[in-house]
């Protein structure tokens, strides 16, 4: 599937612009975290996928985000990660490698629905709450605010924006952190966590720290140009500059 059929292409005009790493069920972090950034009308938020998985609450972390959407407090954007990819084909949705869930930190997702060791897969849908199944069905797999593209794992370095396979777009890794790419614009992403944010500017951003592992949730303030970060299992946010070239986003 071509990335063209799944973007969308908006731009922030009036408020500022936020990308959010993996958070894998760390809801307490992203509570934090939402905390510091105090969303307000016209701000717009990206997150990057893997919400669930691993985490003590991936189902804390939908409702959270759901409620936050609800609010309309400022918009959201939500794009798919490979955990909610094999998640969905687990339930027999649309996805892939459905039959990895539950050994790639399926199990906690379940726990955290309540849902019990040894229920038989083909009811597991039925043990979900209908608002989170439209959420994951819902989910992006791409989303432009130029001079950005935002993707969970990263885009194929060999191809426009407009021949990315899905697969490339949720499971990525090596081949793109390691290359340039010919693309104008540059890429935000998650999915392969490193203890610090990955700066290889202008190509690429990357923003999964780890929070899941004992690191840190991160996120980027592109307007003010801030680094945000919450720390495993605590409250503190710390604040650091972004770089220099990072670039500016685009006025509309």
């Amino acid at each position: 599937m071509g990335m063209s059929e799944e973007r969308s292409e908006t731009r922030t005009s009036t408020g500022r612009l936020f990308a959010v790493g993996d958070i894998h069920g760390c809801v307490d972090e992203l509570e934090v975290m939402l905390g510091a950034i105090d969303p307000q009308p016209g701000d717009k938020l990206v997150f990057l996928g893997d919400y669930v998985d691993r985490g003590p609450s991936p189902k804390g972390v939908i409702d959270r985000l759901i409620e936050l959407r609800a609010s309309q407090r400022c918009q959201t954007v939500f794009l798919r990660g490979n955990h909610e990819d094999m998640f969905m084909a687990f339930l027999g949705e649309h996805g892939s490698h459905g039959e990895a869930f539950l050994f790639n930190g399926g199990r906690s997702t379940l726990a955290s629905y309540g849902v019990k060791s040894g229920t038989v897969r083909e009811s597991v849908p039925s043990l979900l709450p209908p608002e989170h199944l439209d959420f994951l069905r819902a989910l992006e797999l791409s989303h432009v605010v130029d001079p950005y593209v935002f993707v969970h794992a990263g885009i194929s370095p060999l191809h426009p924006l407009e021949k990315q396979d899905e697969e490339d777009l949720l499971w990525i890794r090596e081949e793109f952190i390691r290359n340039r790419h010919r693309l104008a614009k540059t890429v935000i992403f998650g999915h392969t966590p490193q203890r610090e944010v990955l700066w290889h500017l202008p190509y690429k951003v990357g923003l999964d720290t780890g929070c899941v592992y004992g690191n840190k949730l991160s996120c980027l303030d592109f307007t003010s140009r801030v680094l945000l970060q919450v720390e495993r299992e605590t409250r503190a946010v710390t604040c650091h500059d972004a770089p220099a070239d990072l670039p500016p986003v685009a006025s509309s």
